[in-house]
Protein backbone atom coordinates (compact mmCIF):
# COMPACT_ATOMS: atom_id res chain seq x y z
CA UNK A 1 0.00 0.00 0.00
CA UNK A 2 1.18 3.78 -0.60
CA UNK A 3 2.59 5.84 2.00
CA UNK A 4 0.25 8.63 0.90
CA UNK A 5 -2.57 6.48 0.80
CA UNK A 6 -1.74 4.53 4.69
CA UNK A 7 -1.28 8.20 6.39
CA UNK A 8 -4.32 9.54 4.92
CA UNK A 9 -6.42 6.60 6.62
CA UNK A 10 -4.86 6.97 9.84
CA UNK A 11 -4.87 10.88 9.97
CA UNK A 12 -8.60 10.82 8.96
CA UNK A 13 -9.16 8.09 11.50
CA UNK A 14 -7.44 10.59 14.23
CA UNK A 15 -9.19 13.20 13.40
CA UNK A 16 -12.78 11.50 13.80
CA UNK A 17 -11.76 10.11 17.54
CA UNK A 18 -10.38 13.63 17.83
CA UNK A 19 -13.82 15.21 16.91
CA UNK A 20 -15.77 12.74 18.75
CA UNK A 21 -13.83 13.07 21.88
CA UNK A 22 -13.87 16.64 22.24
CA UNK A 23 -17.47 16.64 21.09
CA UNK A 24 -17.75 14.44 24.13
CA UNK A 25 -16.05 16.39 26.43
CA UNK A 26 -18.26 19.46 25.58
CA UNK A 27 -21.36 17.57 25.87
CA UNK A 28 -20.94 16.29 29.00
CA UNK A 29 -19.72 19.20 30.78
CA UNK A 30 -21.65 21.52 29.50
CA UNK A 31 -24.38 21.21 32.23
CA UNK A 32 -22.46 20.00 34.87
CA UNK A 33 -20.13 22.89 34.73
CA UNK A 34 -23.66 25.62 34.70
CA UNK A 35 -24.13 25.29 38.50
CA UNK A 36 -20.63 26.29 39.32
CA UNK A 37 -19.31 29.26 41.65
CA UNK A 38 -17.93 31.87 39.47
CA UNK A 39 -14.38 31.50 40.24
CA UNK A 40 -15.14 27.72 40.53
CA UNK A 41 -16.77 27.62 36.82
CA UNK A 42 -13.79 29.40 35.09
CA UNK A 43 -11.50 27.06 36.80
CA UNK A 44 -13.63 24.70 35.43
CA UNK A 45 -13.96 25.42 32.11
CA UNK A 46 -10.21 26.30 31.86
CA UNK A 47 -9.89 22.49 32.52
CA UNK A 48 -11.74 21.43 29.64
CA UNK A 49 -9.47 23.99 27.24
CA UNK A 50 -6.12 22.25 29.18
CA UNK A 51 -7.58 18.44 28.09
CA UNK A 52 -7.27 19.71 24.53
CA UNK A 53 -4.01 20.68 24.59
CA UNK A 54 -4.61 24.33 23.73
CA UNK A 55 -4.74 26.19 26.50
CA UNK A 56 -1.79 28.46 25.44
CA UNK A 57 -3.31 29.50 22.45
CA UNK A 58 -6.53 29.91 24.28
CA UNK A 59 -5.40 32.75 26.34
CA UNK A 60 -3.92 34.30 23.44
CA UNK A 61 -7.32 34.39 21.92
CA UNK A 62 -10.14 34.64 24.70
CA UNK A 63 -8.70 35.21 27.58
CA UNK A 64 -11.61 34.46 30.12
CA UNK A 65 -12.51 30.76 30.30
CA UNK A 66 -16.80 30.60 30.08
CA UNK A 67 -19.12 28.90 28.59
CA UNK A 68 -19.50 31.06 25.55
CA UNK A 69 -15.70 31.08 24.58
CA UNK A 70 -14.54 27.38 25.38
CA UNK A 71 -17.81 26.21 23.11
CA UNK A 72 -16.46 28.99 19.95
CA UNK A 73 -13.20 28.15 20.56
CA UNK A 74 -13.66 24.20 20.44
CA UNK A 75 -16.26 24.01 18.30
CA UNK A 76 -15.55 26.36 15.54
CA UNK A 77 -12.92 28.83 15.76
CA UNK A 78 -11.00 29.95 12.60
CA UNK A 79 -7.65 29.97 13.87
CA UNK A 80 -7.78 27.27 16.25
CA UNK A 81 -6.45 24.41 14.48
CA UNK A 82 -8.13 21.26 16.05
CA UNK A 83 -11.38 22.87 16.61
CA UNK A 84 -14.00 20.25 16.31
CA UNK A 85 -15.29 21.52 12.96
CA UNK A 86 -11.36 21.45 11.81
CA UNK A 87 -10.66 17.98 12.75
CA UNK A 88 -13.88 17.26 10.65
CA UNK A 89 -12.91 18.94 7.59
CA UNK A 90 -9.39 17.68 7.45
CA UNK A 91 -10.78 13.92 8.20
CA UNK A 92 -13.04 14.86 5.18
CA UNK A 93 -10.16 15.68 3.15
CA UNK A 94 -8.22 12.71 4.42
CA UNK A 95 -11.24 10.38 3.36
CA UNK A 96 -11.90 11.97 -0.01
CA UNK A 97 -8.64 11.48 -1.09
CA UNK A 98 -8.23 7.77 -0.32
CA UNK A 99 -11.90 7.49 -1.96
CA UNK A 100 -11.24 4.03 -3.75
CA UNK A 101 -9.54 2.51 -0.30
CA UNK A 102 -13.02 3.10 1.54
CA UNK A 103 -16.64 1.95 1.57
CA UNK A 104 -19.46 3.91 0.08
CA UNK A 105 -21.42 3.62 3.62
CA UNK A 106 -17.93 5.29 5.18
CA UNK A 107 -17.40 7.80 2.98
CA UNK A 108 -21.72 8.52 2.96
CA UNK A 109 -21.27 8.95 7.01
CA UNK A 110 -18.44 10.95 6.99
CA UNK A 111 -20.78 13.56 4.60
CA UNK A 112 -23.28 13.16 7.09
CA UNK A 113 -21.25 14.91 9.77
CA UNK A 114 -19.70 17.23 7.64
CA UNK A 115 -22.86 18.78 6.46
CA UNK A 116 -24.23 18.75 10.08
CA UNK A 117 -21.34 20.88 11.35
CA UNK A 118 -20.64 23.24 8.68
CA UNK A 119 -24.44 23.97 8.09
CA UNK A 120 -24.85 24.38 12.31
CA UNK A 121 -26.76 27.47 13.29
CA UNK A 122 -23.97 29.27 15.53
CA UNK A 123 -26.61 31.48 17.77
CA UNK A 124 -28.90 28.42 17.84
CA UNK A 125 -25.97 26.10 18.90
CA UNK A 126 -25.21 28.31 22.04
CA UNK A 127 -28.81 28.41 23.04
CA UNK A 128 -28.69 25.20 23.31
CA UNK A 129 -25.59 22.91 22.45
CA UNK A 130 -26.50 19.87 24.58
CA UNK A 131 -28.78 18.45 21.64
CA UNK A 132 -26.32 19.30 18.97
CA UNK A 133 -23.21 17.76 20.58
CA UNK A 134 -24.69 14.69 21.11
CA UNK A 135 -25.31 14.71 17.47
CA UNK A 136 -22.02 15.24 16.04
CA UNK A 137 -20.86 12.58 18.71
CA UNK A 138 -23.19 9.92 17.84
CA UNK A 139 -22.66 10.67 14.06
CA UNK A 140 -19.24 10.28 14.65
CA UNK A 141 -18.89 6.83 16.48
CA UNK A 142 -21.69 6.10 14.21
CA UNK A 143 -18.20 6.33 11.39
CA UNK A 144 -16.40 4.24 13.56
CA UNK A 145 -18.83 1.62 14.13
CA UNK A 146 -19.53 1.82 10.04
CA UNK A 147 -15.90 1.45 9.22
CA UNK A 148 -15.72 -1.94 11.31
CA UNK A 149 -18.48 -3.49 10.18
CA UNK A 150 -18.36 -2.89 6.08
CA UNK A 151 -14.78 -2.41 5.58
CA UNK A 152 -12.66 -5.76 5.13
CA UNK A 153 -9.91 -6.47 7.62
CA UNK A 154 -6.72 -5.87 5.90
CA UNK A 155 -3.73 -3.37 5.79
CA UNK A 156 -6.04 -0.28 5.20
CA UNK A 157 -7.98 -0.78 7.82
CA UNK A 158 -5.15 -1.51 10.36
CA UNK A 159 -4.10 1.84 9.87
CA UNK A 160 -7.06 3.35 10.82
CA UNK A 161 -7.56 0.95 13.79
CA UNK A 162 -4.14 2.41 14.59
CA UNK A 163 -5.34 6.22 14.34
CA UNK A 164 -8.27 5.46 16.12
CA UNK A 165 -6.46 4.21 19.33
CA UNK A 166 -3.45 6.59 19.07
CA UNK A 167 -5.26 9.04 19.37
CA UNK A 168 -8.00 8.11 22.05
CA UNK A 169 -4.77 7.09 24.20
CA UNK A 170 -3.68 10.74 23.91
CA UNK A 171 -7.35 12.36 24.92
CA UNK A 172 -8.11 10.01 27.05
CA UNK A 173 -4.98 11.06 29.18
CA UNK A 174 -4.97 15.00 28.25
CA UNK A 175 -8.49 14.72 29.59
CA UNK A 176 -7.10 13.52 32.88
CA UNK A 177 -4.50 15.85 32.93
CA UNK A 178 -6.95 19.09 32.59
CA UNK A 179 -9.77 17.50 35.08
CA UNK A 180 -7.55 16.09 37.50
CA UNK A 181 -5.85 19.06 38.68
CA UNK A 182 -8.95 20.87 40.03
CA UNK A 183 -10.35 17.60 41.23
CA UNK A 184 -7.15 17.58 43.94
CA UNK A 185 -7.61 20.96 44.93
CA UNK A 186 -11.46 19.55 45.70
CA UNK A 187 -12.27 17.96 49.52
CA UNK A 188 -12.24 14.22 49.23
CA UNK A 189 -15.67 12.92 49.68
CA UNK A 190 -17.76 15.99 48.80
CA UNK A 191 -20.86 16.29 46.76
CA UNK A 192 -18.58 18.47 44.36
CA UNK A 193 -16.00 15.73 44.22
CA UNK A 194 -18.33 13.41 43.63
CA UNK A 195 -20.14 15.44 41.01
CA UNK A 196 -16.50 16.19 39.04
CA UNK A 197 -15.54 12.47 39.25
CA UNK A 198 -19.26 11.54 37.06
CA UNK A 199 -18.29 14.33 34.73
CA UNK A 200 -14.70 13.06 33.92
CA UNK A 201 -15.73 9.40 33.73
CA UNK A 202 -18.73 10.35 31.63
CA UNK A 203 -16.02 12.45 29.61
CA UNK A 204 -14.52 9.55 28.78
CA UNK A 205 -17.57 7.27 28.29
CA UNK A 206 -16.37 5.41 31.37
CA UNK A 207 -19.38 6.02 33.57
CA UNK A 208 -21.57 2.57 33.62
CA UNK A 209 -18.04 0.48 33.05
CA UNK A 210 -16.42 1.80 36.05
CA UNK A 211 -19.77 1.65 38.00
CA UNK A 212 -19.73 -2.47 37.37
CA UNK A 213 -16.11 -3.07 37.87
CA UNK A 214 -15.83 -1.02 41.04
CA UNK A 215 -19.30 -1.86 42.44
CA UNK A 216 -20.15 2.01 42.49
CA UNK A 217 -17.04 3.48 44.77
CA UNK A 218 -16.45 6.28 42.94
CA UNK A 219 -13.22 8.21 44.77
CA UNK A 220 -10.08 9.91 42.77
CA UNK A 221 -8.04 7.24 43.01
CA UNK A 222 -10.02 4.51 41.58
CA UNK A 223 -11.33 6.65 38.72
CA UNK A 224 -7.53 7.61 37.85
CA UNK A 225 -6.55 4.14 38.21
CA UNK A 226 -9.87 3.00 35.87
CA UNK A 227 -9.08 5.60 33.18
CA UNK A 228 -5.25 4.61 33.07
CA UNK A 229 -4.72 1.11 33.83
CA UNK A 230 -7.64 -1.09 33.09
CA UNK A 231 -6.91 -3.74 30.56
CA UNK A 232 -10.18 -4.41 29.32
CA UNK A 233 -12.05 -0.78 28.94
CA UNK A 234 -11.68 0.47 25.55
CA UNK A 235 -10.31 4.29 26.39
CA UNK A 236 -8.17 3.30 29.08
CA UNK A 237 -4.55 4.31 28.38
CA UNK A 238 -3.51 1.60 29.23
CA UNK A 239 -6.22 -0.67 26.65
CA UNK A 240 -5.33 2.28 23.77
CA UNK A 241 -1.56 1.31 23.59
CA UNK A 242 -1.76 -2.69 23.91
CA UNK A 243 -4.66 -2.44 21.08
CA UNK A 244 -1.88 -0.49 19.16
CA UNK A 245 0.47 -2.79 19.55
CA UNK A 246 -1.34 -5.31 18.24
CA UNK A 247 -2.42 -3.14 15.38
CA UNK A 248 1.34 -2.38 14.52
CA UNK A 249 2.43 -6.37 15.08
CA UNK A 250 -0.48 -6.86 12.40
CA UNK A 251 0.22 -4.28 10.23
CA UNK A 252 4.28 -5.49 10.34
CA UNK A 253 3.37 -8.81 9.09
CA UNK A 254 3.18 -6.77 5.58
CA UNK A 255 5.98 -4.92 5.66
CA UNK A 256 9.98 -5.87 5.32
CA UNK A 257 10.93 -4.92 8.65
CA UNK A 258 10.15 -7.38 11.95
CA UNK A 259 7.59 -5.44 13.58
CA UNK A 260 8.94 -5.98 17.07
CA UNK A 261 12.29 -4.17 15.68
CA UNK A 262 10.62 -1.38 14.46
CA UNK A 263 11.34 1.70 16.20
CA UNK A 264 7.96 2.64 17.48
CA UNK A 265 7.34 -0.79 18.02
CA UNK A 266 9.65 -0.88 20.82
CA UNK A 267 8.89 2.55 22.22
CA UNK A 268 5.36 1.46 22.62
CA UNK A 269 6.02 -1.38 24.07
CA UNK A 270 7.88 0.11 26.72
CA UNK A 271 6.02 2.93 27.41
CA UNK A 272 2.98 0.24 27.73
CA UNK A 273 5.18 -1.28 29.82
CA UNK A 274 5.90 1.52 32.05
CA UNK A 275 1.90 1.24 32.61
CA UNK A 276 1.86 -2.37 32.72
CA UNK A 277 3.69 -2.11 36.12
CA UNK A 278 3.11 1.42 37.56
CA UNK A 279 1.94 1.64 41.30
CA UNK A 280 -1.05 4.26 40.89
CA UNK A 281 0.06 5.88 44.94
CA UNK A 282 3.45 7.09 42.89
CA UNK A 283 1.77 9.38 40.50
CA UNK A 284 -0.98 10.56 42.76
CA UNK A 285 -1.27 14.77 43.74
CA UNK A 286 1.17 16.67 42.78
CA UNK A 287 3.46 14.02 40.54
CA UNK A 288 0.20 13.69 38.81
CA UNK A 289 0.89 16.27 35.94
CA UNK A 290 4.27 15.98 35.31
CA UNK A 291 3.41 11.80 34.77
CA UNK A 292 1.20 12.87 32.19
CA UNK A 293 3.17 15.53 30.68
CA UNK A 294 6.08 13.16 30.43
CA UNK A 295 4.03 10.35 29.63
CA UNK A 296 2.33 12.49 26.10
CA UNK A 297 5.72 13.96 25.18
CA UNK A 298 6.90 9.70 24.63
CA UNK A 299 3.47 9.46 23.14
CA UNK A 300 3.98 12.27 20.49
CA UNK A 301 7.34 11.25 20.03
CA UNK A 302 5.90 7.93 18.61
CA UNK A 303 3.86 9.22 16.95
CA UNK A 304 6.48 11.26 15.36
CA UNK A 305 8.08 7.70 14.48
CA UNK A 306 5.40 5.83 13.25
CA UNK A 307 5.55 9.04 10.62
CA UNK A 308 8.78 8.17 9.85
CA UNK A 309 8.93 4.52 9.74
CA UNK A 310 5.46 4.37 7.07
CA UNK A 311 4.73 7.76 5.75
CA UNK A 312 6.98 9.52 3.37
CA UNK A 313 4.47 12.02 1.97
CA UNK A 314 2.41 14.61 3.29
CA UNK A 315 -1.71 13.42 3.74
CA UNK A 316 -4.14 16.18 2.27
CA UNK A 317 -5.14 19.26 4.92
CA UNK A 318 -7.07 22.38 3.88
CA UNK A 319 -5.12 25.62 4.65
CA UNK A 320 -4.57 26.09 8.24
CA UNK A 321 -2.97 29.15 10.75
CA UNK A 322 0.82 28.29 10.43
CA UNK A 323 0.62 27.74 14.45
CA UNK A 324 1.92 24.07 15.15
CA UNK A 325 0.34 22.31 17.62
CA UNK A 326 1.89 19.09 19.54
CA UNK A 327 -1.07 16.74 18.75
CA UNK A 328 -1.40 18.63 14.71
CA UNK A 329 -0.92 16.63 11.80
CA UNK A 330 2.86 16.48 10.92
Amino acid sequence: MLSRVAESLYWMARYIERAEDLTRLLAVNFSALLDLRAGDAQRAWQSLVKATGDDVLFAELHGEANPESVTQFMFWDALNPNSITACIIRARENARSVREQITSEMWEGMNRLYFLTRNAERSALLANPAEFFQLVRDRAQAFQGITTASMTHGEPYQFIQLGFYFERAEKTARILDGKYLYLNQLPEGSAETSLQLIALLRSCSAFEPYQRASAGQINVVNVVEYLLLDREFPRAVLFCLNSCLQTLDRIGEEVTAPARSSPPRRALGRLAADLEYLDIQEVLGQNMDPFLSRFLIRLNMIGDDISRLYFNTSAILPDERPRQQQQQQQ
